[in-house]
């Protein structure tokens, strides 16, 4: 334990270092930094289990600062206890071109930061996934090899995201014990006072939930240790209510909002100083704080080193926690693309997803189920998956619930926590509830697998508000994300396979509810691995290029046979992946889209295809209410209707 006036002294160097950097920068949030400094100081003084010179220890504690616009906070934090990759320097740069300290916390800019964190609310509930890995882990390998905490620092904007009320509900409902959520209870947002915008009693809303609460004086030490020390013994998630004065020690503006999101500047940070008797230069630590703040993780050495030990004696956790695919994890899947070739089976690709899985589930040890209540439509449960409950950890397949936001961020969690390669199903036009997570998880480049069924308006009689028309542009819009919309079994189970050996971007698989022609006729080559190719050449000069994607490209198909009878010879492409025929090099674009004129197929938004098509079918406009087969007949995606376009656009 440390004496209350050297905890005193290094809580006032995380002020000063955040103070200071963002009086530099002109640009920043001192007011958490600064109110949170002391409970960060106890923490991360004398309970979180670190180890800076192996800062990717896989049983380490996980940190979360949700209230990622406090960045300052960790970046002290992560340069008084040692990390190797920030140096006062860094400090100095803060918020600067090129800075590993970034205006938020990103991953992989630094080596202590657990995830990208900023949009109030992901926080918080993508470290339930992180929590929920961990006792899943702990469950299949043990206390010695799995056994760490989460801890989160949150604001008030975080608590009043709707995501957080998901998440959150799911951590009590599952009663993920190691999760431990300091709220930083400040009462001040950037508009004012948050009494002018809600009432909640957050304490009675986490219990209703299912947590532990625990009310604090934020700047009081001991109070905060026993907080701590009483939630590591729950058997619920704790929500420890940290009374705090934002902006603490800025004598005119703590307390207020103009601490929030604007630099103190140098006569307020000056007289900051005299009020907390810190007679330092700027940026300046004494030898003596900086060496106690280097000393504190000393303490875990001894953990870290007999986890090193045993985990070196089991080969099968350390293969698991590496995240690698086993040898021939696909050898099934490969077997079912012929098979499903030779019986020309004719299947809804979400059915195909289905019929994927059961050739995957068994033999990716890592991989981790879940659907938004929809699995009997998503189809995303099968033979394999058992359902993680809290009387049991063991399994590999969550309940979502009613929770699509939720979904999206415990998925990030259980990427980024390691050992777990999550998909997760719901429908494709309620991806947009999941939107903010899965932009996340692009910026940080994680394998999370998104299962998107009912894909256009083939959903039919559920009508407009269940059809996705401008979806698909809008994720091929979003930077490296790949988005898959598959036209049968074959290339379903090529998708799958891209998606799941891509360690550094998520997948969308967007699937359809009718069903689809087998159109494959050879699976040798990963043909979706290019984004698209001819999946039905024309016999002898082409005059025209059909683009297609998903269910339309069997129309297009059908539409080259009837062409073929009025003596007018098409090439079929099929487009299952835009953004990796994107990264194609130029002269394998133009060998598959050819030199004739080319139109596009889609039953979306035609937004986007004219960079490739010089005539465009799709929808515009919202869908209706009515059978698909209607739909389809009226938008005009029939074969009939693209062969006459055709006709028109060579004529």
């Amino acid at each position: 334990m440390i004496d209350s006036s050297h905890l005193k002294d290094m809580a006032n160097a995380i002020r000063f270092l955040s103070a200071d950097a963002i009086n530099k920068s002109n640009s920043g949030h001192p007011g958490m930094p600064l109110g949170m400094a002391d409970v960060a100081t106890v923490l991360f003084g004398e309970y979180i289990k670190l180890n800076p010179n192996a800062p990717k220890w896989f049983d380490r504690d996980r940190f979360v600062l949700s209230a990622g616009h406090g960045s300052m906070l960790l970046y002290s934090l992560l340069y008084l206890t040692g990390y190797k990759d920030i140096t006062i320097e860094d400090i100095k740069n803060f918020r600067q071109f090129g800075s590993s300290t970034a205006g938020h916390p990103e991953y992989g800019h630094l080596d202590g930061i657990d995830m990208t964190t900023g949009p109030l609310g992901q926080g918080i509930s993508s470290a339930v996934g992180m929590a929920l890995a961990e006792r899943m882990i702990n469950a299949k390998y043990g206390q010695e090899l799995c056994s760490h905490y989460t801890y989160v620092i949150a604001g008030d904007g975080c608590l009043m995201e709707g995501i957080s009320e998901e998440a959150a509900s799911l951590a009590g409902h599952l009663s993920l014990n190691k999760l431990i959520v300091f709220w930083d209870n400040n009462n001040i947002t950037i508009d004012g006072t948050v009494d002018k915008s809600s009432s909640t009693n957050q304490l009675q809303r986490f219990e209703a939930m299912g947590w532990n609460t625990i009310s604090i004086n934020g700047h009081d030490y001991q109070e905060i240790r026993n907080a701590i020390e009483q939630a590591q013994k729950s058997t619920k998630p704790t929500l420890i209510a940290c009374k705090t004065t934002i902006g603490y020690g800025a004598p005119t503006k703590c307390g207020t909002s103009k601490c929030h999101g604007s630099p103190l500047g140098e006569e307020e940070t000056s007289a900051m100083r005299k009020a907390l008797g810190w007679n330092y230069e700027p940026f300046e630590v004494p030898l003596e704080i900086l060496n106690r703040w280097r000393q504190t993780q000393n303490r875990n050495l001894i953990k870290y080193n007999t986890w090193v030990q045993n985990a070196t004696q089991n080969s099968e956790f350390r293969d698991f926690i590496a995240n690698k695919l086993p040898p021939l994890w696909d050898k099934e899947l490969n077997a079912l693309k012929e098979k499903s070739i030779l019986e020309q089976t004719k299947v809804a690709t979400r059915k195909a997803s289905e019929m994927c899985l059961k050739a995957i589930v068994p033999n990716i040890p890592e991989i981790v189920g879940g659907s938004a209540d929809l699995a009997a439509s998503n189809l995303t449960f099968v033979e394999g998956l058992k359902t993680i409950t809290k009387e049991d950890y063991s399994g590999n397949n969550v309940m979502y619930g009613i929770r699509e936001h939720a979904m999206g961020a415990i998925m990030n969690g259980l990427a980024l926590h390691g050992g777990a390669i999550p998909y997760g199903g719901t429908f494709f036009v309620f991806s947009d509830y999941l939107r903010p997570s899965m932009r996340l998880a692009a910026l940080m480049g994680l394998r999370v697998v998104y299962v998107l069924t009912h894909d256009s308006i083939g959903v039919g009689e559920d009508g407009p508000t269940h059809q996705p028309i401008e979806h698909l542009a809008s994720y091929r819009a979003m930077p490296n994300i790949l988005t898959f919309r598959p036209c049968d079994v074959v290339e379903t189970a090529e998708c799958w396979q891209i998606s799941l050996t891509e360690e550094k971007r998520p997948s969308i698989l967007v699937l359809s509810r009718q069903n689809l022609p087998m159109l494959r006729d050879k699976a040798d080559k990963n043909m979706a691995l290019k984004g698209a190719y001819v999946i039905s050449p024309a016999k002898n000069k082409r005059q025209a290029t059909i683009i297609a994607t998903g269910s339309e490209v069997s129309l297009a198909v059908d539409a080259q046979k009837i062409l073929q009878q009025k003596g007018i010879d098409i090439a079929v492409v099929s487009m299952p992946c835009m953004e990796l025929f994107e990264e194609q090099s130029l002269n394998y674009q133009l060998e598959v889209l050819g030199t004739a004129p080319v139109i596009s197929v889609e039953a979306a938004a035609t937004f986007g295809w004219n960079r490739y098509a010089q005539k465009t079918i799709g929808i515009d406009t919202f869908g209706a209410s009515a059978p698909a087969s209607k739909l389809y007949e009226y938008f005009g995606l029939t074969a009939d209707n693209i062969a006459s376009e055709i006709e028109d656009l060579i004529a």
